[in-house]
């Protein structure tokens, strides 16, 4: 992995479709569309591309005339496009902007990434589809960025650069009796050790027990109680079911004698 580095040198989709760079297999169907992918640059695009930025997640509203005014300021600019859709005209939210000096492209696109433009968070990135060898659009399966949500995530740009990957050392294991003999046979003094761990660990259990008991002892005088409150709570639901019909009871005689004075 000396050759490892967070920013993609050579477009690779499978690479692209790795956190790390490391995948040997595709994990869904857009990187195998981008691996089959023939894609030849636009020839009609004019301009230098090495000094030519990529500016995209525009608001749909941001006008040519908003990003000459924020974009000249780290320098002149000789040519600035943004993508119109060729039947509705209206923008496709991703521009490209020439600079006439190196200079200044090399400032832009220090300081204009992130850049807020009509409430909305701006990325820029070199123009890559004319400078990176190998390079595969979006629309293919290929690109870099992405969202999460689309579960199509591609690494190695500048919005999502390679992890570096974790590379765990071969270690032989001992179990099976590798590595030297010294480490194989064990000393008197570690067996002893491990008797003495042993007989620690008895006395531990030893002390938990009554704890234990205690514990048990605890949970069912607490079942216990628990019974016992709830008998007490039927006695007195009886209880009071034998006052309600008593005075019932009290109520219909009453009105019952009333009733043979009355006659």
């Amino acid at each position: 992995m000396n050759d490892w580095a967070p920013i993609a040198k050579e477009y690779d989709p499978l690479k692209a479709g790795s956190i790390d760079g490391t995948d040997e297999e595709p994990h869904d169907r857009a990187i195998w569309r981008a691996m089959l992918a023939r894609y030849v640059p636009n020839k009609g695009v004019t301009g230098d591309p090495r000094l030519t930025l990529f500016v995209a997640r525009l608001n749909l509203q941001t006008t040519e005339e908003k990003l000459k005014e924020v974009f000249s300021r780290y320098g002149d600019i000789r040519k600035l496009r943004l993508v119109r859709d060729l039947v509705t005209g209206f923008s496709k939210g991703y521009a490209f902007i020439e600079y006439k000096e190196e200079r200044a492209l090399l400032k832009a696109h220090r300081d204009a990434n992130r850049l807020v433009i009509d409430q909305h968070e701006i990325f820029v990135d070199f123009e890559l589809e004319r400078t990176l060898k190998g390079w595969i659009p979006r629309r293919l399966g290929g690109g870099f960025g992405g969202k999460k949500e689309s579960g199509q995530l591609r690494f190695g740009g500048r919005d999502r650069p390679f992890r570096k990957p974790i590379n765990l050392p071969n270690m032989k294991s001992d179990f099976y009796g590798e590595g030297s003999a010294e480490k194989r046979n064990w000393s008197r003094e570690g067996s002893r050790d491990w008797r003495t761990r042993d007989r620690d660990h008895d006395r531990s259990r030893d002390k938990r027990w009554p704890e234990r008991e205690r514990s048990w002892t605890w949970g069912e005088s607490e079942r216990d109680s628990k019974e016992e409150r709830s008998r007490g709570r039927e006695r007195k639901d009886r209880d009071r079911k034998d006052r309600d019909r008593d005075r019932s009871r009290e109520r219909d005689s009453k009105k019952q004698r009333d009733d043979d004075k009355h006659r």
